[in-house]
């Protein structure tokens, strides 16, 4: 998968903006790039962030990163497309997609108790005697009724596989009843990660990065960060008492299967792009190494969170629901629609990314900043592309049932009625044919005579809405196919449109 970038340490260039409205399709994108800039060094100064790294990946390719600030501030070298950053909980995603992986090599069953795969868990006592068990769908939706463990999650990272051990068998005190409430866990990934690894016969890492990682080619994609060239790394601290304070590094272990990742922009956007890649679902040849569906997977089957009201700063009230998938949140936004996003925060990072699968669009930043995700600037960028008009939903397309269907439409307009089509048997008696051919008659009666060559909107390969303009004023229909195999129509309808 060729990817083409800029990789921008300071002020942006001319050259930059040309190849960002190229790439993107959109003539307007000329002047958003420093806007897009601004956005970013603002917050990213005010967050005091040492380095920071930012991309969009649009339609297969990462069509714009930028390096801001210092990857070490003691070097103060700048950061690139290159440098490594670990992404923490943004690392749950590749956790779950092996875990569907196992699920479709049989290896997994996902409603089995999770003491199948990992018998250390068979002691547990669970909160009450009528609980059932945890199963592998739990952890993966965060339904297993753990506790929320932010942060002590993060300082497990470093635990060996025979502390791990040690620790499962020691049993767990319960938040919740398995299924009853979703409640964010580490600890249930690195449960993920060990069933990984028993059943695949490798470490999970290892099965992580032979699986998914390398053949996405994400060479620069490791667990193991001292094992990262030396000069590639951001490094990580906080800021305390008015100056960066140097996070010691933590070394790979038996937890990272909930946050563990180390990689680079130019790696992560391989990532985003493959996600995307899964939709619209399609008859093209598979060639990722994961199918398509089972990507989609991650977010098919979410457990709901409370509604949230979004931060004031993204613009006006809007109330969004929310989801958890398999390492990914689902959010349903007033102005972006779906979009599928996670953030990730550790001991000297944070990130932050957002795919909006309908649009094949993703953005992602990455800070050398503890705990310092910069998720409301990612959710800043892609409003400001999506107001300016910059990443439109892709058209659905018209399959050839549904142009049939249209061409019934106008064909039964241009003769007053419904009658001789192949209808579904709920249309008469929903309104007999008679009546509905008067209702055409009186509606051509009141707007004239009208232009119906504007093309249908589909609202599915199986149901579409039209409008027409005509001579006084506009008719609006929809077309709706049967679940049957042979051509049905349940619903063909005209109204006419009356101004408010």
């Amino acid at each position: 998968m060729a990817l083409r970038h800029i990789v921008l340490a300071g002020a942006l260039s001319t050259a930059s903006t040309a190849l960002w409205a190229q790439e993107s399709g959109a003539t307007s994108i000329d002047g958003l790039l420093s806007e897009l800039h601004s956005i970013v060094e603002t917050d990213r100064a005010a967050s005091h962030v040492p380095g920071t790294v930012y991309g969009i990946v649009k339609d297969g390719r990462l069509v714009f990163v930028e390096g801001l600030g210092t990857r070490d501030p003691q070097t103060g070298e700048p950061v690139t497309a290159d440098t490594r950053f670990r992404i923490a909980s943004m690392s749950k995603a590749f956790t779950a997609l092996a875990i569907l992986h196992l699920r479709d090599l049989g290896k997994v069953n996902l409603e089995a108790p999770v003491s199948r795969y990992v018998p250390e868990m068979a002691g547990w006592q669970l909160a009450t005697s009528d609980s059932r068990a945890i199963t592998v769908r739990d952890l993966l939706h965060h339904t297993g009724g753990l506790v929320e463990d932010n942060p002590w999650g993060d300082r497990q990272q470093v635990l060996t596989e025979q502390e791990f051990s040690a620790l499962m068998a020691s049993g767990m005190e319960f938040a919740n009843t398995p299924g009853a409430a979703m409640e964010y866990s580490n600890y249930g990934y690195a449960l993920l990660g060990r069933i990984i690894s028993n059943v695949s016969g490798k470490s999970y890492q290892k099965y992580i990065v032979d699986t998914i990682m390398l053949p996405l080619g994400m060479s620069s994609t490791t667990y193991n960060v001292f094992s990262s060239p030396a000069g590639s790394r951001a490094i990580g601290y906080r800021w305390q008492d008015d100056g960066w304070v140097r996070e010691p590094d933590m070394r790979d272990g038996a937890f990272g299967a909930m946050g563990g990742v180390e990689t680079t922009a130019n790696d992560y956007a391989r990532w985003m792009a493959f996600l995307l890649s899964a939709w619209p679902a399609s008859d093209s040849p598979e060639s990722g190494p994961v199918k398509r569906s089972t990507v989609r997977d991650l977010v098919s089957l979410v457990s709901f969170m409370p509604p949230i009201e979004r931060a004031e700063a993204l613009g006006p009230p809007c109330r969004q629901s929310v989801g958890y998938g398999g390492g990914l949140r689902v959010v349903d936004d007033c102005d972006l629609g779906r979009v599928l996003t996670h953030s990730g925060g550790y001991p000297g990072y944070g990130s932050h990314m957002a795919l909006l699968p309908e649009a094949g669009v993703g953005s992602f930043v990455f800070n050398n900043a503890t705990y310092t995700t910069l998720g409301l600037t990612n959710f800043k960028l892609m409003l400001k592309l999506r107001r300016e008009g910059a990443i439109p939903d892709r058209a659905i397309p018209v399959s050839a049932g549904l142009a049939l269907s249209y061409a019934l439409a106008k064909s039964a307009w241009g003769a007053g009625s419904v009658e001789g089509l192949p209808l579904a048997n709920n249309v008469a008696p929903d309104r007999d044919l008679d009546r509905r051919a008067r209702d055409i008659a009186e509606l051509k009666e009141a707007v004239g005579a009208c232009d119906t060559s504007s093309a249908i909107v589909p609202n599915s390969a199986m149901e579409g809405r039209f409008e027409w303009s005509c001579e006084r004023g506009r008719v609006a229909g929809r077309v709706q196919r049967a679940p049957t195999a042979d051509l049905q129509l349940q619903v063909i309808s005209f109204a006419q449109v009356h101004s408010q």
